[in-house]
């Protein structure tokens, strides 16, 4: 009789909590957070506190994991207006009277400094979900129209700040949601190929496209000089095509083994521009060559895999669409942020998840890997 009134241990109190955690997703994060803090040492150990920062910024963006993997997906379908109504409208303060930095209007001061583009990163997808789940099992083409507007006003407020980069990632959250809801490919293809043809036309006309006093319609300036020096690096390569310039030099010094760690050149002399933040890859890059990067890379392709099945067998089309598009977010990320110190596109400012340094960003990604956690354990609880 005694034993019907026995209190729970504390493990088996605590144990249903970890029950959301997906073990590959948790690996994948743990192995590019670990990556993340070896190469900060390096890069980042004369930069003050910046290894101990980015190491307090992972705590938080873990708590911050923990704590939405236990809340259920139908209770995170109920932030979706609420958090796109709340983006939108601080996105509508920042063009008022947010403040300016470095030429851009970003940021808004509330007490405390914030930007809320980074809020949209997930409000985004989070709202393009619930309005697809609305509308599950009759979707008519108006519907795709309202989504692309709700995706189109967040869009366009951003790049009016300007800030490209943060524009593309929740365009590309926004697009993934309407593409895994079913979109035609019959609308897909032509954007695509105008985009394509567009991108062939500049790469053919470059020289006269990018001569001196040539203005593009709709770029800002830097996003025309931006394109300009990623087509032809020397031809500012103590200005602005420095950046991709020695960026190249360091990943290809890095060689197959690379130079060792704490042992890179390019990044102990301060060559490398913003060598803990958005250009951190080509500092790992000289440090731990090839297979190092075959190595990250693997690590991110593995993440995007383990998002893509938990998307795959998510219970509800609202869990599908939130993790495909979140694993997109990480795709987005990644691609970006190593193509542009690659040389291969224009330098935007893209963290790389979990490596970079960034309060923000690392904030975001925790949230987004909470995500995925929540509807991998949504989907355990439907097939028990």
């Amino acid at each position: 009789m005694a034993a019907v009134f026995d209190q729970p241990s504390i493990w088996r109190r605590i144990t249903p909590l970890f029950e959301g955690f997906d073990g590959p997703l948790a690996f994948a994060v743990f192995l590019l957070a670990g990556a993340g803090l070896l190469i900060m040492y390096s890069s980042g150990y004369d930069h003050g506190t910046r290894f101990v920062d980015h190491g307090r910024n992972m705590l938080i963006a873990g708590f911050i994991m923990f704590a939405v993997a236990q809340v259920p997906p139908q209770r995170l379908m109920t932030f979706a207006v609420p958090l796109y109504v709340l983006g939108v409208t601080l996105l509508v303060a920042v063009a008022l009277f947010g403040l300016t930095k470095k030429g851009a209007r970003r940021w808004i001061n509330l007490g405390v400094v914030i930007q809320p583009s980074e809020i949209l990163k997930i409000a985004m997808p989070l709202m393009l979900a619930w309005w697809f789940q609305k509308r599950e099992g009759q979707l008519r083409p108006l519907d795709f129209l309202v989504a692309g507007l709700l995706l189109a006003v967040p869009v366009g407020l951003i790049m009016k700040q300007p800030d490209l980069g943060t524009s593309l990632l929740v365009l590309a959250a926004g697009l993934a949601v309407i593409f895994f809801a079913g979109l035609s490919w019959k609308l897909i293809l032509p954007p695509m190929l105008l985009g394509l043809l567009g991108v062939f036309l500049v790469v053919w006309f470059e020289p006269q496209l990018c001569a001196d006093g040539v203005r593009w319609p709709v770029l800002h300036d830097y996003q025309q000089q931006r394109i300009c020096t990623l087509l032809d690096p020397s031809r500012d390569p103590l200005g602005k095509g420095f950046h991709i310039i020695q960026g190249m030099i360091a990943i290809g010094s890095g060689g197959i083994f690379g130079k060792g760690f704490m042992a890179g050149t390019q990044t102990h002399l301060e060559f490398i521009p913003e060598r803990t933040t958005d250009f951190i890859f080509a500092a790992y890059s000289e440090e731990f060559g090839l297979l190092g990067n075959l190595a990250l890379i693997g690590a991110f392709v593995f993440l995007i895999l383990r998002g893509l099945t938990i998307a795959l067998e998510g219970p509800t089309l609202f869990c599908r669409l939130l993790a495909g598009a979140v694993t997109m977010i990480f795709f987005s990320y990644s691609f970006v942020n190593m193509g542009m110190v690659s040389g291969i596109l224009p330098v935007v400012g893209v963290p790389l998840p979990f490596i970079s340094y960034g309060g923000t960003a690392m904030v975001t990604l925790g949230l987004a890997v909470g995500i995925l956690m929540s509807i991998a354990k949504a989907k355990r609880l439907v097939q028990t």
